[in-house]
């Protein structure tokens, strides 16, 4: 095993660290735990893990505010997870259980929480872009100060909606940072081998969309980038682009032998760059944990887990009625009648 290089001074304090472990091995867990119930067969469909990008999304969320948007592609059980929404409900969602956020219907990909302003999981490669430059456009509408974080990946870049989006979102000056999560395969393609800038981000440049290239394995790199890119938008000066450069430890699905690269690559990744072990370091380093302390955080989040898995086996199917609700929406108040 390669030797890790000692842990940088953090910028936050010992209880924030801790939230941040917390926060990611929550993640790490209940994405393992979702791995088993899908090889049980309790998940059906596709399921896309979040193993090893853990940092990207927990450091943004610690850069946003209470009524700040976000909206993500289909590997989006972490962004979940970091923006509030009860373990209970994703793991009930994710095994088509009444008991899942969108009472069983949507599965993996397609869930969503108004309360916690996570607006999907979307399974269309890059859909999802347009509709959060259109959360936005709505804030900005409405003269508040939210933010909208539209989630895509390196494969989603290489798509043209992605930049008919740029041109409005800069256009119309809209509060949006474009989260480009790039862990370096687009499904089985490295992005060497698919995309013909090295670094995304540029591609912002010819719309005047400001831009950098974040580290995603160090979550405290990714707060700290995430507040410089929230407070470009909320000064109303428009988009702009983060490229966090993170990595995926498992398959672009479970269905995935990830045979495009090397055992080697995938463990050089774990021993030197994991961003849970890097906050661990961190606490047990600096002293603001013991080996005790995370052994109780790491029981609690196994506890949380299994008990998420155990709440989605005891929550039952849907009805057959369910198949026939949330397909329109009154578009009249109550009472009104359409006149001719």
């Amino acid at each position: 095993m390669a030797a890790r290089k000692p842990a940088a001074k953090p910028n936050v304090s010992p209880e924030e660290l801790k939230q941040y472990y917390r926060d990611m091995l929550l993640i790490r867990r209940f994405e393992e735990k979702a791995g088993q119930l899908y090889g049980m067969g309790l998940i059906g469909g596709f399921c896309h893990l979040y193993i090893g990008q853990e940092a990207v999304v927990v450091g943004l969320e610690a850069a946003a505010s209470e009524g700040d948007k976000r909206v993500t592609s289909y590997r989006d059980h972490g962004h979940m997870l970091a923006c509030g929404m009860d373990p209970n409900g994703v793991m009930a969602e994710l095994t088509g259980r009444e008991g899942g956020y969108s009472r069983g219907k949507g599965g993996s990909m397609h869930m969503f929480s108004r309360e916690k302003h996570f607006y999907g999981g979307h399974g269309i490669v890059g859909a999802q872009v347009p509709l959060g430059a259109g959360l936005s456009f709505a804030d900005r509408y409405l003269g508040n100060d939210r933010v909208t974080f539209t989630y895509f990946g390196d494969g989603a870049a290489n798509q043209g909606q992605v930049y008919e989006t740029f041109n409005m979102a800069s256009l119309w000056k809209l509060p949006v940072v474009f989260v480009i999560e790039n862990n370096q395969y687009a499904m089985g393609t490295s992005q060497k081998r698919s995309t013909s800038t090295e670094d995304i981000h540029t591609r912002g440049a010819p719309f005047g969309i400001p831009g950098e290239v974040v580290d995603g394995m160090d979550v405290l790199a990714v707060k700290e980038a995430g507040e410089k890119a929230v407070a470009h938008c909320r000064a109303g000066k428009g988009p702009y682009i983060l490229e966090i450069k993170t990595y995926r430890y498992r398959g672009h699905s479970m269905s995935d032998p990830a045979k495009y690269r090397t055992r080697e690559e995938v463990q050089k990744m774990r021993d030197e760059r994991d961003p849970i072990q890097n906050v661990r370091d961190l606490l047990l380093q600096g002293k603001h944990a013991s080996e005790d302390d995370l052994k109780a955080i790491d029981k609690e989040i196994k506890d949380i887990v299994n008990a998420s898995a155990e709440f989605a086996k005891e929550s039952p199917e849907p009805a057959l009625e369910e198949l026939w609700t949330d397909i329109y929406a009154d578009a009249l108040p109550q009472g009104d009648a359409v006149k001719a």
